[in-house]
């Protein structure tokens, strides 16, 4: 049946041996459904022009290679070819692209290359409308070739409500970034689209601007205007090493590309290789966590009427369909995708054979939307290799191992529309060090070093984003792949307490208390797919279905009842997925001054709330950082100094990106300092509130008055006959303490902590509290309201920055201009009165004019109001004038709602709570 199915045409009488067999797929329709038995005429893409030329990788190389080089590329697909063409642009010009076989030969030449305009990413919407200039215009006035780009628009399809609020979050979006967009009714979408079935439709958001890039037509021009600008491009030539050393320090770094026809000395590598960038990885010791599937579509015959339709996308469907001159390329994302074990390096311009058990699914959803495909044949199918990462997001940044060893890879099949934006912003990397933008969402350190080697973890994962990549993004969905990674010591505990946990760097993190018992985190069934069982009595899977929503969840009161409590009473929060690291050595005062922007020089026994920046004066991280008495090893709680040392907290689901940030600073400033990593040591829990001080003195063996024990101090005590590092400090704006504490004295203490309180009504609460009471005080949260292509000055933080102090640090520099200058950019908070959801993207509008979007928002309960935060831009000036005498709006999909603004958060403003005064 399978080669019957392989060409796609009806034809009346039919045997009912070609009849569509319910047991060929669970997702096709049972109803009688005939394909040809003529065998498919071709296996190939249906572009005019390919790169592909018989025996190429055999010819040897197309150029000599050069002795050395400034910068390496690895692989002639569409990163490739856009990363040596933005270096070459941003005046690299010893730059060398080499290519196993000929440019797009692995996964490029085969890519549907679509440009949808709209993601649901602010960072992501300006990387593809750089790509979008790139191929359109810019390659075009360089070179006078046309890239082959096709704006024939793109027409997102909702079935229902949810998909159509998804789409209208969008359309807000890209309001502030001027994208043109239309939500279309099903009569309107006919019109448009007359050979469209919307009988089942909701409505459509339409995108004109929107089209289709060709990958041999953009490859070739990009390495043309590369070449012009003095880049080396060498195809047939196969990289068969990377050769690392190790610097006088001990630092491994790159040295040299071999080849089988030479070598090219070089201090930087560039890993485009695709679905072959894990072997590339292997070559330098650096690990590379991405799989190869299979990733199919097929190109139908002629369609009438077809001609000048926009590209779709039915996310429901999980297909899409690309305009492909009078035909449609058809293609989609299944539950149930082929893995590719055994990644041959001989497979160059080739295709696999179409597995239609999985693929059937697709072009039932096809045929439903446009049924004049169930007339039409199947010209060729297209099933190639592309390769999947974790999060369905790619692999980008200098890589952990080895430095000068870069990574632009894993692009989940989107390679050719995110290429332009990240390879910019790749090659901004490797000239200044860091990218323009906020690229932490790929960066390779998003990932802590535990799962990148872990194949369990790379399968499942890359698994799930693959099946779920065309579902509804909502703004609290948790994975179900790889869970239970990391556990802390409360985990159990907090389990059977009815504990619902989100996932954070690996770790289990508790989110919220149901009231209804455990929960536990299932291990991942592949949701039914590849015959094996699925999960049954799933409760934590109930749960997060509820989460699946634009509004409130069920369970918004369980969360009112959490924070009410902290600013009422007493809770207790596990915050031991954090980062703890200290900072020695001989350096140290040295490296600390330099890395922190405040003065965290005070007194051993201070806590100070710092960031640390980047040398364009962008936020990288913020902690706090406790100054230490000198003195012998008190492991884990203190390590044997006799000199400067600190002990770092940072939040746990950035704490490999901080760590590789220091170490990297490090490195460059040559500083002679110990960095070392206690986060699996220790266990942390926050006991926040006007009761916390009740508490914790019947738990620890000290003073906790203000004179005996202030804000913003820390020092070691006994917890219920345990030795603990206490902290006076708030993530919430209360009262308060944390509670650092040896692995193996976590339970004991907090059963202490749990059985004082209880009197007290002490409660458990969870991350969803912590969002929440965190932005109603005005707290800021790294890559949300805090990101690196944001200042302290422009986030509010200015205080954190010992600007009046003659102490040089990263970033002071930029951060003296700005001040210069004026700010043209700042974060404002902003309230509403109607009680709606707001999850961030919504659009700003100040005097109906948009001048930014929301980063942050959740409900704040002790006001009653949602609160929003959000960067606002003028290029006049964005201070506090621009902000008080502005009328402000918010757009919530595509609904406008007034706003109020405020320069400073609303709750508790004069930060009395924090310092125990409680009127």
């Amino acid at each position: 049946i399978i080669s019957a199915m392989n060409s796609l045409s009806i034809a009346s009488p039919c045997p009912k041996s070609l009849r569509w067999s319910p047991g060929v797929s669970p997702l096709v329709r049972t109803s009688a459904r005939c394909y040809s038995s003529e065998p498919t005429k071709e296996k190939n893409v249906p572009y005019e022009k390919t790169l592909k030329e018989q025996g190429g990788a055999s010819a040897g190389p197309t150029k000599p290679l050069p002795r050395s080089a400034d910068a390496v590329v690895i692989g002639g697909g569409s990163l490739g070819c856009q990363t040596i063409y933005h270096l070459a642009k941003m005046g690299m010009t010893n730059v060398v692209l080499l290519e196993r076989d000929r440019l797009t030969a692995g996964t490029t030449w085969h890519t549907a290359g679509l440009l949808w305009q709209l993601r649901p990413s602010d960072v992501e919407v300006e990387l593809l409308a750089h790509t979008r200039n790139v191929i359109s215009k810019d390659l075009e006035e360089e070179t006078g070739l046309h890239t082959g780009w096709i704006q024939n628009g793109g027409l997102f399809i909702a079935s229902n409500k949810q998909r159509l609020d998804e789409y209208k979050r969008l359309m807000s979006l890209g309001k502030v970034y001027g994208i043109e967009s239309y939500v279309l009714s099903p009569a309107e979408t006919k019109d448009l689209y007359p050979l469209m079935n919307v009988d089942d439709l909701y409505g459509t958001l339409y995108v004109p601007k929107d089209g289709t890039m060709d990958p041999a037509g953009t490859c070739t021009t990009l390495t043309r205007a590369a070449s012009a600008r003095g880049a080396t491009v060498i195809e047939n030539c196969p990289v068969t090493g990377i050769t690392v050393r190790e610097d006088e320090t001990g630092v491994r770094r790159v040295r040299a590309v071999e080849t089988e026809h030479g070598t090219i000395e070089t201090a930087c590598v560039v890993n485009c290789a695709g679905v072959w960038a894990t072997k590339l990885g292997d070559m330098a010791g650096v690990k590379v966590p991405l799989i190869a599937m299979h990733h199919a579509y097929v190109v139908t015959e002629r369609i009438e009427g077809i001609q000048n339709m926009p590209n779709v996308r039915d996310h429901d469907a999980s297909v899409y369909l690309r305009l492909q001159g009078d035909a449609l390329s058809v293609g989609g994302y299944e539950q149930n995708p082929i893995f590719w074990d055994k990644v041959s390096d001989k497979f160059a311009f080739s295709l696999f054979d179409l597995d239609w058990d999985v693929f059937s699914a697709n072009i039932e959803g096809a045929m439903n939307r446009v049924p004049a495909l169930e007339q039409t044949g199947i010209k060729s199918t297209v099933c190639g290799p592309e390769s999947f990462t974790a999060d369905h997001k790619p692999l980008m940044g200098e890589a952990p191992e080895v430095r000068g060893f870069f990574l632009g890879c894993g692009f989940n099949s989107a390679g050719m529309m995110l290429g332009g934006g990240c390879g910019r912003e790749l090659a901004h990397w490797i000239i200044h060090g860091r990218p323009e933008k906020d690229m932490y969402g790929y960066d390779i350190r998003r990932f802590h070093n535990s799962l990148t080697g872990n194949n369990q973890w790379i399968r499942e994962r890359s698994h799930e984003s693959y099946a779920k990549n065309y579902s509804v993004v909502f703004p609290f969905d948790e994975p179900l792949a790889s869970r239970n990674m990391r556990k802390d010591p409360f985990h159990q505990v907090l389990t059977e307490q009815g504990c619902v946990y989100q996932e954070r760097h690996g770790w289990e993190r508790p989110g919220w208390f149901s009231k209804d018992g455990p929960a536990p985190v299932l291990s991942y069934d592949y949701y039914g797919a590849y015959d094996g069982p699925k999960n049954t009595d799933d409760k934590y899977r109930a749960l997060l279905g509820k989460e699946y929503t634009f509004d409130f969840p069920s369970h918004h009161h369980v969360l009112k009842d959490e924070c009410m409590t902290c600013r009422q009473g007493v809770a207790v929060f596990n915050m031991s997925y954090f980062g703890k690291f200290y900072l020695s050595g001989p350096d140290a005062k040295q490296a600390a001054d330099w890395l922190f922007t405040a003065d965290v020089n005070k007194k051993p026994g201070s806590t100070v709330y710092t960031c640390m920046l980047n040398k364009s004066g962008g936020t990288e991280a913020d902690m706090t950082v406790s100054r230490l008495e000198p003195g012998a090893a008190n492991l884990p709680l203190a390590p044997e100094s006799n000199g400067d040392t600190y002990y770092l907290a940072i939040g746990g689901g950035v704490a490999e990106h901080n760590w590789n940030h220091i170490r990297t600073v490090l490195q460059d400033q040559g500083f002679t300092c110990t960095l070392v990593d206690h986060s699996e040591d220790m266990g942390m829990l926050s006991i926040q509130g006007p009761k916390s001080r009740e508490v914790l003195q019947e738990v620890l063996d000290t003073d906790l008055s203000n004179q005996a024990f202030p804000f913003s101090t820390h020092k070691v005590v006994n917890a219920a006959g345990h030795q603990v590092r206490a902290m006076r400090l708030s993530f919430v704006g209360e009262l308060g303490w944390e509670l650092h504490i040896p692995r193996d004295s976590c339970l004991p203490v907090y059963n202490a902590v749990m059985a004082a309180g209880a009197k007290h009504g002490i409660i458990n609460s969870g991350y969803r509290a912590i969002d929440s009471l965190s932005i109603e005080k005005g707290y800021r949260h790294w890559h949300a309201d805090l990101r690196p292509d944001d200042t302290p000055l422009e986030a509010g933080l200015a205080f954190t920055c010992k600007m009046k102090s003659s102490i040089p640090f990263l970033g002071r520099d930029r951060l003296e201009l700005q001040k210069k200058e004026g700010l043209k950019r700042r974060i404002v908070c902003f309230t509403i009165d109607e009680k709606i959801p707001l999850f961030g993207l919504e659009a700003v509008y100040r005097n109906g004019v948009p001048v930014g979007h929301i980063r942050r928002s959740d409900y704040g309960f002790f006001v009653d109001k949602t609160i929003a935060y959000g960067y606002i831009r003028n290029p006049d000036g964005a201070n506090p004038d621009f902000v008080r005498s502005g009328d402000f709006t918010l757009e919530r999909m595509g609904v406008t709602y007034q706003a109020k603004a405020h320069l400073k958060s609303p709750f508790d403003p004069e930060n009395k709570r924090v310092k125990g005064i409680y009127d």
